[in-house]
């Protein structure tokens, strides 16, 4: 009995300690501005708008790497395969 209750509190307090943990957390979206949520988007403060277009325009320019890598990678395949 003693036990069980020990190892129930050890797990408790695991679990206590390690909620901020990446693997508790789902997974933030993104917020996207558009004509439908215009009105969502003024009503956040001026640093919630600032912290959201950061993470937009930090997520966009990672598009941007993937797909510039992509066609990197095609054209070295292309042209590797021509000579």
């Amino acid at each position: 009995m003693r036990l069980t209750l020990l190892l129930l509190i050890t797990f408790i307090t695991l679990l206590w300690a390690f909620k901020d943990s990446k693997i508790f957390k789902k997974p933030e979206r993104i917020f996207k501005l558009n004509k439908k949520n215009f009105y969502t988007w003024m009503n956040f403060s001026k640093k919630e708008r600032y912290e959201l277009s950061k993470k937009d325009s930090v997520f966009y320019l990672n598009q941007r790497k993937n797909l510039l890598k992509q066609i990197r990678n095609e054209y070295k395949n292309i042209s590797g395969s021509e000579k």
